[in-house]
């Protein structure tokens, strides 16, 4: 038999499928495609390699998007036949078919609907994301390699386009720093939820005694800027040094000192960018992400400035968002929204759609307090 709630869900599946309809705008993405389009087979357009890049990056993100909403479409409306049909030949498994196929787009409305909370000014651009290994030595800075390979196993799974830009490894095991670029649809607004202080609780691999070891490591993500952002950058305000790029255990990657390191004297930020064969290349990289970090500063000073004057300013920064916890038990925490997940094997291997999901719930509620 068909569950009763059946109609009543589906109710509510196109009831929030007309919302997400609305949010996205879906006239507004058929134009940008159809137009991005038109620019993408213009005879010329590889004449500039890096415009032609962004428009066919831009292309083919906004024609994901629009095939997301066009095949959910489709499966409501497949979903409507399925169920006709199991009705009328009081078919149990057509009618188990119909309510997982049902189950399976709930999901999918549910991943939609949160990108719709994604509403900042910068939330639709790419992400460079920067792990730092924190207090706890050598733990630590395997504990930074780990969660590098978390965030880009869950871009592969995504079909992501992930870049690594640079990487410093530690002596022993591990990474001291390492930056990577995310490209796809809104990943700085879905990754920002991601910074903050991330701790490790184990049984050290590293330690002769085999004791537990707590560990930290540092996320930070800003938005990409394109490279006319509002942020100017006179060449006296920075110094730049070029050095060879190098792999673990000191391994030559280059025999040309092709890696660029950026320093903004006013600020002491710096970048250093090692993924590309030309010096060129690399610095042209290591500005663009220093105009994104610097840019992020302007808006954190500015945000920072409003609270100190309604007398609410907090230091959010470097306080502790998330507990892997290996030993004496198995599970991984965050300590905002409550999100849990009990088994860290396959948060490591990319699955943080869950923790992602609540981050940004939990930041919207945050924002409409």
């Amino acid at each position: 038999m068909i569950e009763l709630d059946l109609a009543e869900r589906i109710a509510a599946a196109r009831s929030t499928f007309r919302d997400i309809q609305q949010v996205v705008d879906v006239e507004r993405l058929t134009a940008d495609v159809a137009e991005l389009s038109e620019q993408a087979s213009a005879p010329d357009l590889w004449d500039d390699t890096e415009r032609a890049q962004k428009v066919t990056s831009a292309l083919s993100h906004r024609q994901a998007e629009l095939r997301r909403i066009t095949e959910l479409q489709q499966r409501l409306d497949d979903l409507d036949v399925l169920i006709e049909m199991a009705k009328e030949a009081d078919d149990e498994e057509s009618a188990a078919e119909a309510t997982a196929e049902l189950a399976a787009i709930e999901q999918t409305l549910g991943d939609m609907e949160v990108q719709t909370l994604l509403d900042g000014e910068y939330d639709d651009r790419p992400a460079v994301v920067t792990i730092r290994a924190g207090a706890g030595g050598v733990d630590a800075a395997d504990f930074a390699e780990m969660l590098m390979r978390m965030y880009l196993r869950w871009a592969e799974q995504h079909g992501y386009t992930a870049t690594v830009m640079d990487t410093s490894y530690a002596e022993e095991a591990g990474i001291k720093s390492a930056t990577f670029q995310i490209d796809a649809p809104y990943a700085f607004g879905t990754l920002s939820v991601e910074a903050g202080t991330h701790r490790l609780v184990r049984m050290s691999p590293f330690g002769a005694a085999g004791k537990r070891q707590t560990s930290f490591a540092a996320v930070e993500v800003i938005p990409l800027m394109e490279e006319t952002a509002e942020i100017e950058i006179p060449e006296s305000d920075i110094r730049v040094d070029v050095f060879r790029s190098s792999g673990p255990g000191g391994q030559s990657v280059n025999t040309t000192d092709s890696a660029v390191r950026i320093t903004h004297l006013p600020t002491g930020t710096v970048v250093s960018m090692q993924n590309e064969k030309s010096q060129i290349q690399n610095r042209a990289a290591a500005m663009r992400v220093l105009q994104s970090r610097l840019l992020l500063i302007q808006k954190e000073q500015e945000a920072a400035t409003k609270k100190e004057l309604a007398g609410t300013i907090t230091a959010s920064w470097g306080d502790q968002m998330r507990s892997y916890v290996l030993a004496p038990y198995q599970m991984v925490k965050d300590l905002r929204t409550e999100y849990e997940e009990g088994n860290p094997s396959k948060v490591f291997d990319g699955d943080l759609d869950g923790f992602i999901a609540a981050g940004i719930k939990w930041r919207k509620r945050k924002t409409d307090d």
